[in-house]
């Protein structure tokens, strides 16, 4: 029995027939939005993208930076060293054993004790072992984060970095690697085609990554450059592409607010519709907390972030509830509370968090 189809973005022949096509994709998929046409017009077809926006200052942006920049300096330096250091040594074995000249390294078995003799071969595999893999495991460390050869043409981090530099707020586009997505890429049914077993389950495969890796607590949690993991790789070039777009006022920078897109041939660039009702709305209500908490924190005043929290919690837990005109008096006295301490409450919130509210409040 031949092995069952994988499921791939893109719909094949057998799978569409008798049927009529459909004029949408099917819930949660959605057209992607017109304003990223010319972002997605760029993109290559056959991978997932994710994009965000990370909004931390460009001084912490450019001190994590520097972590990487200094180990695969570090590494550079290793690997130069090593080959300063062993290259006299290879080449006296070169023209010992190539061109029969005698030097230092030049052995004769007849003169050596079994046990001399070992140790020689035990030193000289133990010197070609390690020389192979600081060739074929460490080398290309440096070599990927400057010249990105693996990434299929797809840029590098210090590529990335060069073109763009370091910006309070920067658009971060992250691909889904190969080791999983190449399965959508194979021959087999329409990824959206729900009659069939392995359609399902390419969608599932798509949707639970995805929800993964758009958790508001992962995104707030840590930086752009390391949301990189064994499902998802950054997409430097797009990165780059995607902020030249923003800096010519092509694209709002706010387009690319935690997007996730695919390719399809009937229906073209597709996005994730990421809204999950109450659940989505209270990940959102945290990210917007730790937001606002880590702005306060940047200010040196991360008490009053505590301080409101109890004070909310004690009016809530008060008699009759924490009704809408408890709510207003206790917004005024956190607003008076954070004045006295030389902090807009309103000012800082819009600032921090992006919007007037706190996610499912009126």
């Amino acid at each position: 029995m031949p092995p069952k189809p994988k499921s791939r973005l893109t719909p094949s022949s057998s799978s569409s027939k008798q049927k009529p096509p459909a004029t949408s994709p099917p819930p949660p998929f959605k057209p992607a939005p017109s304003s990223l046409a010319p972002f997605t017009n760029l993109l290559p077809p056959g991978h997932v993208y994710i994009t965000h926006i990370d909004p931390r200052p460009a001084t912490f942006k450019r001190k994590l930076f520097l972590v990487p920049v200094a180990l695969n300096l570090a590494v550079l330096l290793l690997f130069f060293w090593r080959v300063y250091h062993i290259g006299p040594y290879y080449l006296a074995l070169f023209t010992s054993a190539a061109l029969g000249r005698d030097n230092e390294t030049t052995l004769r078995a007849a003169d050596l004790t079994y046990g001399e003799l070992a140790r020689v071969i035990a030193r000289r595999a133990a010197t070609f072992l390690l020389d192979f893999l600081l060739g074929v495991f460490v080398w290309p460390w440096p070599y990927e984060f400057v010249v990105g050869a693996s990434s299929g043409g797809r840029g590098s981090p210090v590529q990335w970095r060069w073109a763009v530099g370091f910006r309070g707020k920067e658009v971060y586009v992250r691909r889904s690697r190969d080791s999983w997505d190449g399965l959508l890429r194979e021959n087999g049914v329409d990824l959206f085609d729900g009659e069939r077993k392995e359609a399902r389950e390419g969608r599932e495969a798509v949707l639970s990554r995805v929800r993964a890796a758009t958790a508001p607590m992962l995104l707030q949690g840590k930086t752009g450059y390391l949301t990189m993991d064994g499902d998802w790789d950054l997409d430097w070039k797009a990165m780059v592409d995607a902020t030249r777009l923003v800096d010519k006022k092509e694209i709002a920078l706010e387009a690319f607010g935690t997007v996730v897109m695919l390719h399809h041939e009937q229906f073209g660039w597709v996005s994730v519709d990421l809204g999950d009702g109450p659940m989505a709305e209270q990940d959102e209500r945290r990210r917007q907390l730790f937001a606002f908490r880590d702005a306060l924190a940047t200010l040196g005043k991360e008490d009053l972030f505590f301080r409101w929290v109890e004070m909310v919690q004690f009016e809530a837990t008060q008699p009759g509830g924490f009704t809408p005109e408890k709510q207003v008096v206790a917004a005024q006295k956190i607003r008076d509370l954070f004045k006295s301490k030389g902090v807009d409450f309103d000012e800082l919130w819009k600032e921090s968090v992006g919007t007037d509210g706190l996610a499912g409040m009126p």
